[in-house]
């Protein structure tokens, strides 16, 4: 019970407005919805730079245009990344036609906030996409000292030998020498560009302690204390050429087995990106935070997966106990057999899967 004698003017006026609001949204029976949606996006709203056919539809549905004149809150979870969620929001929105904002965005990398308070101040090598792209994607979420293989060849360009780095490219390199700046954690934000780089310097790194061009440590002194994240585990993806492309779970097999054929073992590290449960948890909260910006405290309700890829999409949305649509966009081929992990609902597209 509130004693309203202590509130002065202002405070009872802010007292009154909060709770007519709540009043008038109590009336107009605004409640929480009961569903809510996450898709992918390659093979499901993209295919490659274009937007499939029925992915406008879709989301023009989500946001209103549907009979009940309802809005359905909805995520976009991606094995995909490269971009701050800024601008792959920016981007979507224009190519869309819908306005979609950053918070909706999950990438693969979007995970990788969670380890800014252990890793801020510490030295960590960011691997993939193209330039500077993904330093600036962890400076974005707070790490102080991200650097790239650039960086490293930039430093001394002996440790690759069979490249020549571009102007264009030391342009944006940043001086520091790795023989004095132990790296702590190596997070392979995206898909690498260049596999024989990225695979040596990992392999330097983890052998000699953290110090490039430090002795290597013997494996019965090497403690693994260099964190190693890879942030996407599919094997394949689909862009706009007929066939899926290797992506970065072909690039972690391949340092492992070089890792493991230079030492005798894999190298422990951490996986996250779609099916993982640390993915899903992340997506779950992340449109939880959504819903209880707009309506306030509530359950999560019962969400949707959307996607083209029975290894990720469904088994991961299978395991965290949502429903699950496979759509025959992209990855999956219906004509090959039945998916290995079995979906909720099977659709040509997304627009049916919505509807």
């Amino acid at each position: 019970m509130f004693n309203h004698n202590v509130f002065n003017t202002t405070n009872r006026f802010r007292y009154n407005f909060i709770h007519a609001c709540r009043r008038s949204i109590q009336t107009k029976a605004v409640k929480r919805p009961p569903l809510g949606f996450a898709f992918d996006i390659d093979g499901v709203l993209m295919g490659g730079l274009e937007p499939l056919p029925k992915a406008r539809n879709a989301l023009r549905i989500l946001n209103g245009d549907n009979p009940l004149k309802i809005k359905i809150p909805y995520i976009l979870l991606t094995n995909g990344g490269g971009h701050t969620e800024y601008e792959r929001a920016h981007k979507l929105s224009s190519r869309l036609d819908v306005q979609i904002s950053p918070s909706q965005i999950v990438q693969a990398h979007t995970i990788l906030k969670d380890y800014v308070d252990q890793y801020a101040d510490k030295a960590i090598l960011c691997l993939g996409g193209n330039g500077d792209t993904m330093r600036r994607v962890a400076e974005s979420y707070g790490f102080r000292k991200a650097y790239t293989t650039t960086d490293v060849l930039a430093w001394n360009s002996s440790i690759w030998p069979f490249i020549q780095v571009s102007e264009s490219e030391l342009a944006f390199a940043k001086p520091v020498d790795f023989s004095r700046t132990p790296i702590s954690a190596i997070f392979v934000f995206h898909d690498p560009r260049n596999w024989g780089v990225d695979v040596q310097i990992m392999c330097d790194v983890l052998q000699s302690g953290g110090l490039l061009e430090g002795p290597y440590i013997d494996k019965a002194q090497r403690k693994n204390n260099i964190k190693v994240v890879f942030c996407n585990p599919d094997l394949l993806w689909k862009s706009d050429f007929p066939r899926p492309r290797l992506g970065q779970g072909a690039f972690k097999a391949s340092f492992q087995a070089v890792y493991k054929t230079l030492t005798g073992s894999e190298y422990p590290y951490v996986q996250f990106g779609k099916p993982t449960k640390a993915t899903y948890d992340y997506a779950s909260g992340t449109l939880h935070n959504l819903l209880d910006v707009s309506y306030g405290p509530g359950e999560l309700p019962q969400m949707y997966m959307i996607g083209d890829n029975p290894e990720s999409d469904i088994a991961g949305a299978n395991a965290a106990g949502w429903s699950s649509v496979l759509v025959y966009t992209g990855v999956y081929d219906p004509t090959t057999g039945p998916p290995t992990n079995i979906p909720t609902h099977e659709t040509r597209d997304v627009e049916e899967a919505v509807k």
